[in-house]
């Protein structure tokens, strides 16, 4: 009888044991990391810029007015106070088009995240989540956000002649300041235009060669006052059209590739940007209807 109560004693400390073990490796060991621990860029609102881009930290992402080709120029010691930003995981915020989610890989071999197609990078000074003390630096770094209507370019004008030129329209090398549409591509105007008056658009041939840019009145660059902005309808195409400053902007079909900006010599009979200039801060308001 003993040594039977002593074995049924055995056979309960063995389940017992065994049970402890078991709740033990699903509670207290060590668990596999789940996909939420890089969740990739995600969406911060801010009191000031709104909607802006961050890492799964909560850590502000920018933008560099001289990437607008779409490839990292931020480069040396640069990256001291730019570091760049990269995660290999898509976003999981849902309210970002994972679309617009990609990457580049820099001369040097490393990869760098990019949203619609700009590199992004953190900034030095930004010590704590939240914090967007980068915007606006030099002109040309600006928080990173998902509903630019235009963004500043800071880069090399390259006709359709394949000469260089300056921001005068000079044949020369140097980096010129325009806009751009969200995703790098140039933006001009039709000198013959008047105040919120297209009179280039006559239908979609013309449009063929000229399509307005049809972006609402969105966000801008801390460097542009977005209340330079305003929509008009163009009759001959049914469109809607953003003007800046009064100008109706423009893209030109031969820019193929973000950063082009070969239309600054079209029609090639004229002086460069006398009938189809860039568009910047320094360009003075259209003239009255």
């Amino acid at each position: 009888m003993l040594i039977y109560l002593n074995r049924s004693l055995l056979a309960v400390l063995c389940i017992a044991v065994v049970f402890t073990a078991c709740k033990k490796s699903s509670s207290d060991g060590p668990t596999t990391p789940t996909t939420n621990n890089n969740k990739g860029i995600q969406l911060a609102t801010d009191a000031k810029f709104g909607s802006v881009l961050t890492d799964k930290d909560g850590k502000t992402l920018y933008f560099f007015a001289n990437d607008a080709a779409g490839m990292p120029t931020c480069v040396g010691g640069c990256e001291t106070t730019w570091p760049l930003y990269y995660a290999a995981d898509a976003s999981t915020d849902l309210n970002l088009n994972k679309a617009e989610v990609g990457e580049v890989t820099r001369a040097d071999g490393r990869k760098q995240s990019t949203y619609r197609g700009y590199p992004l990078y953190y900034f030095a000074g930004d010590a704590a989540k939240g914090d967007i003390k980068g915007d606006g630096v030099g002109g040309i770094w600006f928080v990173a956000k998902p509903d630019y209507a235009l963004m500043l370019a800071n880069a090399q004008l390259v006709g359709a002649d394949t000469k260089s030129y300056t921001s005068a329209y000079v044949e020369g090398t140097g980096l010129t300041k325009y806009f751009t549409d969200a995703f790098g591509r140039t933006l001009y105007a039709f000198a013959p235009d008047k105040n919120g008056l297209n009179t280039y658009t006559k239908g979609v041939t013309q449009e063929g060669i000229w399509p307005v840019y049809t972006s609402e009145i969105l966000n801008v660059p801390s460097v542009i006052a977005k209340t330079d902005l305003s929509v008009i309808t163009v009759a001959s195409v049914n469109k809607k059209q953003l003007t800046y400053k009064g100008w109706p902007l423009y893209y030109f079909v031969s820019d193929i590739k973000r950063g082009d900006n070969k239309g600054i010599t079209i029609p090639g009979t004229a002086a460069p940007g006398s009938v189809w200039p860039y568009v910047s801060t320094a360009t003075t308001i259209a003239p009255a209807q």
